[in-house]
């Protein structure tokens, strides 16, 4: 069944980045050839700030006899620079992150400079515990600006970052930490999410406690509830007494693009976690790259991803993306319906959020709740809304962009996974009538096929999306 398309407002097409023009133009010069694409993301690596710029672009060869995939190989960075130190020179004062707490009354705005000096604090602390270019950190934590500052962290001294969604049972946890080989953790006493506590230091003690984490040294832990947790003598230590006094200045460890950045586990669902590993300078020129191109990004806009850092939205478009391209990007700790399902609005009232990323299913669960509780906020901020995480049916879509965003935002619809690290589909707003429920356009360098449970390619089918 054909659906009933959105044409986007002449306003907004007028200031867009993209013109529908040129993204045919780029897209077909960005798949016509191999040596296309080189160039394509050659342009595109201007992007990021180099230590030491790479003059090989693409290393690719899907022959299993012969398999390897690298990019920008013999380039030298480090994304915390990216993230932090080209716009502490620029415009030191800007609001890097805005945190928007569990309870409506706390919030907390964290300029690129308080970001960049916390950053350093912890890195050196790390440092001193013996944490070196290649070792493994577990984070295990609320949504709190601590979480984004020890991932920041790990990318300033070169160690792998293993982010574990904070609702995860001690059992995964201690799976992950037995499959990173993890050298420290960083936790917080507690989590606390619709006002609901969630034991994350204790889950710690217990994961601890399973055959073969013993690679473990040491344990840091947020204050965060202030509710009493056990602390071990050796191992275990308070975030704020570590990083007292730390020198506000770090030096950042050079990376190869190649170099590890993070690894990040799927869910198990068809089995054991399997660790996705991301390296370092092809994923923070996709990202950046990206994160510009779809969600058409202005100087002044106030960028809200729900999504939790456990998971790869929230390392790539709540927090390198963003921060890579100096824009301020909004963390919040809570949940859509507490203390009311009216917050989503409230926050974006607050602290005028111009662009809401967020998943179909937190989407249906407002709609479920009527149009009441949105129409308790102004919302008119918003210019764009974008959906993740699963595919968004027609009658969300409508009531997304009807009632929460008043009919006036176009929505991106977008398409990708933990393995990519990156959107692969969406319709770049400006460049096509929005089509509810379709994700619509492959992105530059994305050449998408539907086949058959046998492998064969579907044109026809193709065609027709």
């Amino acid at each position: 069944m054909t659906q009933k398309s959105f044409p986007i407002a002449a306003e907004f097409i007028a200031a867009a980045n993209t013109t529908a023009e040129q993204y045919r133009e780029d897209y077909e010069k960005s798949i016509e050839s191999p040596e296309a694409n080189d160039a394509f993301w050659a342009k595109r690596a201007e992007l990021i700030d180099w230590i030491k710029k790479p003059t090989k672009i693409s290393n690719v060869n899907y022959d299993l006899d012969d398999f390897r995939i690298k990019w920008f190989e013999d380039g030298e960075l480090n994304i915390s620079v990216n993230c932090l130190d080209r716009h502490v020179k620029k415009n030191p004062y800007k609001p890097a992150i805005i945190w928007e707490g569990d309870h409506p009354s706390l919030h907390k705005i964290i300029s690129f400079k308080e970001l960049h000096q916390a950053v350093c604090r912890l890195g050196n602390s790390m440092r001193k515990l013996g944490v070196k270019k290649g070792d493994r950190v577990t984070l295990y934590m609320p949504m709190i600006p601590e979480a984004m500052i020890a991932m920041l962290a790990c990318t300033r001294i070169g160690a792998v970052h293993s982010v574990v969604f904070g609702g995860f049972s001690a059992e995964s946890l201690g799976n992950r930490l037995i499959d990173s080989r993890s050298k420290i953790i960083i936790t917080a006493d507690e989590g606390l999410r619709g006002n609901k506590h969630t034991p994350l230091k204790a889950n710690v003690d217990r994961a601890l406690d399973m055959d073969g984490t013993d690679s473990v040294t040491n344990v840091i832990v947020v204050h965060r509830t202030g509710n009493s947790v056990p602390m071990s003598g050796r191992r275990d230590v308070w975030y704020h007494n570590l990083v007292d006094g730390e020198s506000e200045h770090c030096e950042p460890e050079v990376m190869n693009a190649e170099d590890p950045l993070f690894l990040l586990y799927t869910s198990g669902s068809t089995g054991k976690p399997k660790g996705v590993l991301h390296t370092t300078g092809g994923y923070i020129t996709y990202a950046l790259s990206t994160f510009r191109d779809v969600f058409d990004i202005k100087d002044d806009d106030v960028y809200w991803c729900t999504a939790d850092v456990g998971w790869i939205t929230g390392h790539t478009y709540a927090t390198y993306a963003p921060l890579a391209n100096g824009t301020t990007t909004v963390m919040f700790e809570g949940v859509p319906e507490y203390p009311t399902w009216a917050r989503i609005g409230h926050i974006i009232d607050k602290h005028d959020v111009t662009i809401l990323y967020t998943a179909p299913t937190a989407i249906r669960a407002m709609m479920k709740e009527g149009d009441v509780f949105v129409r308790e906020s102004d919302r008119s901020s918003l210019r764009l809304l974008g959906t993740v995480g699963e595919p968004i049916n027609p009658e969300a879509w409508d009531w997304y962009y009807h009632v929460v965003g008043g009919g006036k935002c176009p929505i991106v619809d977008t398409w990708w996974q933990t393995e990519t690290g990156g959107i692969l589909m969406a319709p770049i707003p400006g460049t096509v009538a929005l089509k509810p429920g379709a994700a619509m356009n492959p992105l530059y360098g994305i050449k998408p096929e539907i086949v058959d449970s046998d492998g064969t390619m579907l044109e026809a089918l193709l065609k027709e999306t």
